[in-house]
């Protein structure tokens, strides 16, 4: 392992690494836009341009290799100078758009600019004009004038989905990202690209002119979208989520992550949860509160507890498996515990780089608190109990993400079999509140985000994540209903108790904050390309 000393710093690195993954492990900033550690060396912005003590001319760091004893810096005033200039070119024709360009906050090219450049333009001519708002395909959208072409996107299509549906047309200064002709960007990374690109280039048509990134908070957490557990950033305010990116991870993910997985924030917002408790019943409805709901169920499960089942999803926690489990098991006896699996057909299915057809983030912790407690359900007793009536109470612990279970209706209809079905999920499941022929139960649950616990993935790995934030106050995890089921109270934080009225102030609180908004906080009806 050769070491190297980085303006001033030694440092070791792996044999065969470059000058950059050395600037790179001291953190030392140094200036840069083709490269990006997931992809091949392009060596096309030349921004990274270094000193080597012993080499008369200037370097570019992405692609030189270090050697043993190597001196490098990039302090020096022929250096500075040097970047200046190349930023200086990278620029000449580039659109000041900033005050509408979606990457403002979060765009390299402002951060090289202030970091390396600050210098006084010497254009006079007129700016070269490419196109703009280009419709690259069903996810992205291209403006050519603010592209530095850096060429990671097109790398990205080449090296990672492996699609290669972009490319870089015409020749200097006329020089553009493009599709290639009769294809569009689709596949099911392609948002990658624009993650990778270093300026407002590429732009999501989701996340387009719907956000300031200053006005959101972002947290790291693990996609729920399926088996893999890609580590992710979900990007949040008041108004509820706006995206998810993701975030390094060497054993998972890597630098990437699916477009499927990207969707992930919608069914996380109010408008698509269930908010309060509700028990239906005879075609009347009533709400009540999701604590007050659990804790009524306690009596219907001890007096029935032979003809009770419960139904799991693989998309809880695997504290909240053991806890519901257990309590089941412990506290009542009931053993008729199942595993419901959606699309069986490509539940096995992987495409060789991150999606799997397993969509749920943690049937392998599911699969491990059943063998712990000897639980060996089978799929088809249920039904044959439904049809009987030998199960007369059945609990079921929904889906969050209800887009991944195609066989949803159809499973609403078996359920709907028993005399009473319990309701425990956070997506509304419009289906549940048509059943008239049955009393529904509906206890409104958090999701993985506004609350702590463990995915196992596919691959065996735990992966331990933090609560995010909170959307909806009253929901319980399956932890809290599982004790309020249980007949136990909860232990309420102190705060709580000092203030009775938590809930109903923090409602109020949320209101004023609604109320006092700025008006150009955010966008949710944006018109069409």
């Amino acid at each position: 392992m050769p070491k190297c000393t980085i303006n001033g710093k030694e440092v070791e690195v792996k044999d065969g690494q470059t000058i950059m993954e050395a600037f790179y492990k001291t953190e030392e900033p140094i200036a840069h836009y083709c490269y990006h550690p997931g992809l091949s060396v392009a060596g096309v912005c030349r921004l990274c341009i270094c000193d080597i003590e012993g080499n008369p001319r200037p370097q570019i760091a992405c692609n030189t290799v270090v050697t043993e004893g190597m001196k490098v810096s990039n302090k020096s005033d022929k250096i500075k100078d040097g970047v200046k200039w190349v930023l200086d070119f990278h620029l000449i024709n580039h659109p000041l758009d900033c005050p509408v360009c979606d990457q403002a906050g979060e765009c390299g090219l402002q951060e090289q600019y202030m970091e390396f450049g600050k210098y006084d333009p010497e254009m006079a001519e007129h700016k070269v004009k490419k196109h703009k708002v280009v419709d690259l395909g069903p996810t992205v959208v291209l403006d050519s004038e603010r592209c530095v072409l850096c060429s990671r996107c097109v790398r990205f299509t080449d090296e990672v989905s492996k699609t290669s549906e972009l490319g870089i047309f015409n020749r200097g200064d006329r020089s553009e990202i493009g599709t290639v002709e009769g294809k569009k960007l689709d596949n099911k990374y392609s948002l990658n690209t624009v993650d990778i690109c270093p300026v407002g280039a590429l732009t999501s048509k989701d996340f387009r002119f719907r956000q300031r990134v200053w006005y959101l908070k972002d947290s790291e957490t693990v996609c729920n979208g399926c088996s893999t557990g890609c580590n992710v950033k979900v990007y949040f305010n008041k108004e509820g989520f706006f995206r998810v990116k993701p975030v390094y991870n060497e054993k998972v993910n890597g630098h990437w992550m699916c477009d499927e997985g990207r969707d992930i924030y919608k069914f996380l917002n109010k408008d698509a949860r269930f908010t309060t408790g509700i028990v239906r019943q005879k075609g009347e409805q009533t709400e009540m509160a999701p604590g007050a709901l659990a804790k009524e169920l306690h009596k219907e499960i001890k007096a029935k507890k032979d003809q009770v089942a419960l139904v799991l999803t693989g998309q809880y926690t695997v504290e909240e498996y053991d806890a519901m489990v257990s309590s089941m098991v412990k506290e009542f006896g009931i053993s008729k515990i199942y595993h419901w699996v959606n699309n069986k057909e490509s539940f096995d299915s992987f495409d060789g780089l991150l999606l799997r057809g397993d969509k749920n983030p943690n049937t392998k912790g599911l699969l491990q608190v059943l063998e712990k407690h000897q639980i060996k359900g089978v799929w088809g007793d249920l039904e044959a109990g439904l049809k009987n009536k030998s199960i007369k109470t059945l609990i079921v612990a929904g889906p969050e993400n209800k887009a991944v279970f195609d066989n949803l209706e159809t499973h609403v209809k078996l359920f709907a079999q028993a005399e009473h079905l319990v309701w425990l999920g956070s997506a509304k499941v419009d289906s549940l509140l048509n059943l008239n022929n049955v009393k529904v139960s509906i206890v409104p649950l958090k999701t993985f985000v506004e609350k702590e616990g463990t995915f196992i993935n596919a691959a065996g790995l735990e992966q331990k994540f933090k609560r995010a934030t909170t959307v909806v106050h009253e929901a319980l995890t399956l932890t809290e209903t599982a004790i309020l089921m249980s007949g136990k109270n909860l232990t309420v934080p102190m705060a709580q108790i000092e203030k009775p009225a938590f809930l109903e102030n923090k409602r109020r609180q949320d209101q004023v904050m609604l109320e006092n908004r700025k008006k150009n906080e955010f966008v949710f009806k944006r018109g069409s390309l």
